[in-house]
């Protein structure tokens, strides 16, 4: 997957420190990166505030019905 971010330029791989232990690197977020978080985290926010009020609207849907027995 991160193999997937870094071709789509996403991700940037870089070596945290020149050590024997080639397992050490940094995955960096690229400004495109952020760019498609950002849009990302702009659509979930969207769709959890359409949910919040389509669940207002129905509590208060529910409320109103309750008041009228």
């Amino acid at each position: 997957m991160l193999k997937a971010l870094v071709g789509k330029g996403f991700v940037k791989l870089g070596n945290v420190k020149a050590a024997e232990d080639k397992r050490c690197y940094a995955y960096l977020l690229t400004p495109k990166g952020v760019a498609e978080k950002a849009a990302i985290t702009q659509r979930f926010l969207a769709r959890k505030m359409a949910e919040f009020e389509a669940l207002k609207a129905e509590i208060e849907a529910l409320r109103s019905e309750g008041k009228k027995k």
